[in-house]
């Protein structure tokens, strides 16, 4: 009989809560992000596997349809400017800054076909969700240990020039939602240089106006994503990867600015 009960008072205290709670909307949105992403990959996964037998860069296009609508769910809306700057032949390399794990709603906003990303190894174990990114053919990464980094790196360039991909890499290498952008790790540049392919840099606006860890808020808001110009890397060699590095930081830094509307801290242009 208590079960019987539970139910329509849950009915009464979720819009309640949702209405006057910041804190708990918060926690909702977060939770149900979370939960719905794993049911989508639980459903994703055996169709990726019908349509393309196994991991193949092909299955980010199931991915990016079955994903493009969970923004609807969390109040979030997308203005996408430089769309003729994606409308490069052959392999590149997608840079972008990187603020939450919302930032994957706005790469399937715009992810071109025959592009997936690098990620930290840690994601493979991130239940259905490390599974559908592996299926995506999603390149995983050792932060922690360098010379292995490395090594896949160098192997990426060789299977972009080989499988004609794009890849997308995030050169901050962590979350930052401090206003600004952090120094950029210089592993996306050697990847760029060494398969001899243009970057192609992409900018997120602030997410400090609908969402705010510390202080636990994360209403509707519109996002603006910047496609840049590319910037090309054909005769580079390594002794310039901090030179483009620099490059790629200021005039992605510049754009988050401008799109932010607001004044944004960094931290420097560049890391190893």
């Amino acid at each position: 009989m208590d079960a019987v009960w539970m139910l329509p008072v849950l009915l009464l205290v979720l819009p309640l809560l949702l209405w006057t709670s910041s804190t708990f909307v918060f926690y909702f949105k977060k939770c149900f992000y979370v939960a719905y992403m794993m049911l989508l990959a639980v459903i994703t996964i055996p169709i990726c596997i019908l349509k393309s037998g196994g991991r193949d860069i092909e299955n980010m296009r199931v991915i990016r349809f079955m994903v493009r609508h969970v923004k609807y769910f969390l109040g979030l809306r997308y203005q996408v400017s430089g769309w003729e700057h994606l409308q490069t032949d052959g392999p590149y390399v997608i840079i972008s800054n990187h603020q939450s794990s919302l930032d994957v709603l706005g790469m399937m906003e715009i992810l071109p076909d025959r592009c997936t990303m690098i990620a930290k190894k840690e994601l493979i174990w991130a239940g259905t969700v490390g599974m559908i990114c592996w299926l995506g053919g999603i390149v995983f990464i050792n932060r922690q240990k360098t010379r292995d980094a490395k090594n896949v790196m160098s192997g990426a360039a060789k299977t972009m020039l080989a499988d004609k991909i794009r890849l997308w890499v995030f050169p901050e290498g962590t979350r930052n939602q401090n206003g600004g952008l952090l120094p950029f790790k210089k592993g996306a540049f050697h990847l760029a240089i060494q398969a001899q392919v243009p970057i192609i840099p992409i900018v997120f606006s602030s997410y400090s106006n609908f969402y705010l860890r510390k202080e636990k808020e994360f209403k509707s808001g519109t996002i603006t994503l910047k496609i840049l110009p590319k910037i090309e890397t054909k005769g580079l060699t390594a002794d310039d990867v901090t030179t483009l590095s620099e490059q790629s930081f200021s005039v992605m830094h510049s754009a988050f600015l401008e799109i932010s509307g607001q004044t944004a801290q960094s931290n420097g242009p560049s890391t190893h």
